[in-house]
């Protein structure tokens, strides 16, 4: 096989490939044998028929695009590889000529660019505080208060934002009930939002066994075409009101909450809790100013197809764990009311990141001479076997050592822009 590779425009390539008569004999049989029980051949059974009988009644030609199409993927491959250059997507693909003599093709694909990144080591970024304030303690027992908080009848005052009313209600349009409008002991949290704006308010106020009748105006955008932009009147008969009870705060609070024993101990506790959270919350927000500096930093154009890429990537990905979960893509955009091209929208910004991140890490590679050890790709399988409980000689199967390189040394390049970071 042959080939000729032209740079075009921007980060397009023309490859130009030719397959020998040998070659492409080869390719033919090969098509032979896999395709030969489509065709049906007086005098033999079914997939039998010798392939000079099929090409003398089918015509000599009878392969030849089956032996294209497993031609090309390979051939692509393999000419991208010698010419060291990466492919993101095939733009057009064209047969030039086919004979007895041999074959050759034309795509013009568009490849990774090589991007340009200076001063990328001593990025200054700023470390979040890591103090844990009492404050903060205070608010994590505030948490666990509200998670063990019961939910208690209250009759000596109105209602107020935050309890839960439990009401009957019926909605009149221009003096008419209507569908949906009408519900009896239901339980409204107070402050929701979860009513049309003004409803929740106008309970606040009242009190237990009390009747009443409120006015409302729909929003202009509401879903029942019929109520878009109408003033409701809606009857409230109020049975009830609840309102949360904390527990105190004392030992015998901690003892229901936790293996300690007094208050002191629990807040010690939490206050090593709070500290890990900070320090990870922190590190976190330290990798993202670094990452976010290297895309600042990255020079060259990028082909949109890689965002295109990406996005679909993160879509299967999306589509897999959807699949583990017991749902469906199809059932899941019915669901959220939204179509492929919606879905796909949602991870273009993050596609975006992550294609000019990797850019930038493969540029800082390749300036720093960064290389990748057997040991180091040995260290990387035995991670992967260990995080998927699978033999090491399976993942290998899996995921091919080309791959796999490239993907140490770019997390490699990362580690060293974060350890030469100036961190404030």
């Amino acid at each position: 096989m042959k080939y000729k590779a032209q740079a075009s425009e921007k980060s397009t390539v023309t490859i130009k490939i030719t397959f020998s008569k040998e070659e492409w004999e080869q390719a033919n049989q090969k098509a032979y044998m896999q395709t030969r029980g489509r065709y049906a051949v007086n005098g033999f059974r079914k997939g039998k028929a010798p392939r000079h009988v099929i090409e003398k009644m089918y015509g000599s030609e009878v392969f030849y695009e089956d032996a294209m199409q497993d031609c090309y993927p390979d051939a692509l491959y393999e000419a991208a590889k010698e010419a060291g250059i990466k492919i993101v997507s095939v733009e057009t693909l064209e047969a030039i000529e086919a004979s007895k003599e041999g074959f050759s093709f034309k795509a013009n694909v568009v490849v990774e660019p090589e991007m340009e990144i200076n001063n990328y080591l001593g990025i200054e970024v700023t470390k979040k505080s890591t103090e844990v304030t009492d404050e903060l303690v205070d608010e994590e027992i505030e948490k666990v208060r509200d998670r063990n908080s019961r939910m208690v009848t209250v009759d000596d005052r109105a209602a107020q934002n935050d309890d839960v009313a439990v009401i009957d209600f019926e909605g009149f349009v221009d003096g008419e009930a209507f569908e949906g409008g009408k519900a009896e002991n239901y339980n409204l949290k107070l402050g929701s939002g979860n009513f049309i704006p003004g409803f929740e308010e106008q309970i606040v106020g009242h009190k237990t066994g009390e009747e009443f009748t409120i006015t409302v105006k729909f929003p202009d955008d509401y879903q029942a075409e019929e109520l878009k932009g109408k003033e409701a009147e809606f009857k409230i008969n109020l049975h009830e009101i609840k309102a949360k009870e904390l527990p105190e705060v004392d030992d015998e609070f901690v003892k229901d909450v936790s293996d300690k024993e007094t208050l002191d101990e629990y807040k010690a506790e939490l206050k090593e809790t709070v500290a890990k959270r900070l320090q990870d919350e922190a590190d976190k927000d330290v990798d993202n100013q670094i990452s976010e500096k290297l895309m600042e930093l990255l020079e060259g154009e990028i082909p949109e197809a890689m965002y295109d890429n990406q996005a679909n990537e993160m879509v299967r990905e999306f589509d897999m764990r959807l699949r583990s979960q017991g749902l469906d893509m199809k059932t899941y955009m019915q669901y959220m009311g939204m179509d492929a091209n919606a879905l796909k929208g949602m991870y273009k910004e993050e596609a975006e990141k992550r294609v000019k991140l990797r850019l930038a890490l493969e540029a800082v590679a390749r300036k720093e001479n960064i290389e990748v050890t057997e040991a180091d790709l040995d260290a990387e399988y035995g991670k992967m076997a260990e995080a998927y409980k699978m033999d090491v000689d399976k993942v290998k199967e899996a995921v091919p050592a080309e791959s796999l390189t490239e993907d140490v040394k770019v997390e490699k390049a990362l580690n060293l822009v974060k350890d030469k970071a100036v961190i404030k």
